[in-house]
């Protein structure tokens, strides 16, 4: 029963997470495409035969049988459709370029958008999250330990410069290059200094990447303090989130593209949809946070200049307004049946990566 339980929460979790970013996706193009009056023949979540809808002035709205993604079709989009003369102020291929730049970004922009709503609301609601600087635990033999700091130990002091938070701690550590340095430290009532040299050791990043950095053998307790903000801050900090995950975002995406990160780090829907359920089970703040990084990362995605995505029709954009005219029909075609190739190519691989998670948990791929 609890297996199914399980089971049932991932599919829901998933189904809900798929359903509300491809909603907010779609309707970004969707309402930029009806501020320019430009005729909206469909709006779909998902793709393939319909399932059902309601058909409301012009636009049918659909669900569609394959539930992975969704699609506007506007009146003009189809680079083969004849437009009667009657009806090109509401076709899209008959707008200004700027207009169309702007209906095709406002898909991904709405899920940068919806990120930053959510981080909003995560801070607005729980407040900052910060983990202080006590110690949880010392390492043998490390710099700490030949030191004498223990468990519970807080640290006030780097250098002279105040620490609160274990991120301020362990960033000015690594800014050590290995010297020796000083740190101010409260045990109980009393307060000391001491005086260790950082070891420069090998770690892993979270991206899996090998990297030296000094190390003086501490690890952070599960001590947090919870600092209340109004909804202005929130705001700032929801911004600010989220340029912070955009950045890492495009670093992953560079590590990937020169190979300093594995592909077989990637996960498809069965992945994201084991990970959904996980991050349903941890409570409302996980969950709030694992939509709002999947929300960047599809907006990102969209973002490539592949054509068949959104970042592929931006490009073309760009070469029309450098060229004073769009690329012919032929070209753009032929284009976007490599765009199709390389995303199936991508899809066949993810699904690859998470059947093997499947059936070889913990081994890793071959």
């Amino acid at each position: 029963m609890e297996a199914l339980w399980a089971f049932s929460r991932t599919i829901l979790s998933f189904v809900v997470s798929l359903g509300i970013l491809i909603f907010i996706h779609e309707f970004g193009h969707f309402l930029a495409a009806k501020i320019f009056r430009v005729k909206v023949e469909r709006f779909s979540l998902g793709f393939g035969p319909r399932l059902f809808g309601k058909q409301v002035g012009d636009t049918d709205y659909r669900i569609s049988a394959f539930p992975l993604g969704g699609y506007v079709k506007m009146l003009g989009e189809s680079t083969d459709e004849e437009i009667p003369q009657d009806l090109e102020p509401v076709s899209f291929s008959h707008q200004p370029l700027w207009r169309r730049i702007t209906i095709v970004a406002a898909g991904p922009s709405s899920n940068l958008f919806l990120a930053v709503m959510l981080y909003a609301i995560i801070f607005g609601l729980f407040g900052l999250t910060k983990t202080t600087t006590h110690i949880g635990s010392v390492t043998p033999d490390s710099p700490a330990a030949a030191a004498g700091l223990q468990t519970d130990d807080k640290v006030l002091e780097v250098e002279g410069t105040s620490v609160e938070e274990w991120s301020e701690l362990s960033r000015l550590i690594q800014d050590s290059g290995g010297k020796p340095i000083q740190l101010k430290v409260l045990r109980g009532d009393e307060t000391f200094t001491v005086e260790l040299t950082p070891e420069v050791k090998e770690t892993q990043t979270i991206l899996g990447e090998k990297v030296n950095r000094p190390l003086i053998g501490i690890v952070a307790s599960n001590n947090v303090i919870v600092e209340k903000i109004n909804p202005l801050q929130a705001g700032y900090y929801a911004v600010t989130q989220t340029i912070g995950m955009i950045k890492l975002t495009f670093v992953v995406l560079g590590k990937l593209i020169v190979g300093a990160i594995s592909p077989k780090t990637l996960a498809g829907p069965i992945g994201i949809a084991q990970m959904s359920g996980e991050v349903a089970k941890a409570g409302p703040l996980a969950f709030l946070s694992f939509l709002a990084l999947l929300s960047i990362n599809l907006g990102i995605l969209n973002l490539l200049p592949i054509p068949i995505l959104d970042g592929g029709h931006l490009l073309f954009f760009i070469i029309e307004g450098i060229m004073g005219k769009p690329l012919s029909i032929r070209k753009r075609e032929l284009a976007q049946q490599v765009g199709l190739f390389l995303l199936i190519v991508l899809m066949v691989f993810v699904f690859y990566n998470d059947i093997y998670r499947l059936v070889a948990p913990g081994q890793g791929l071959p």
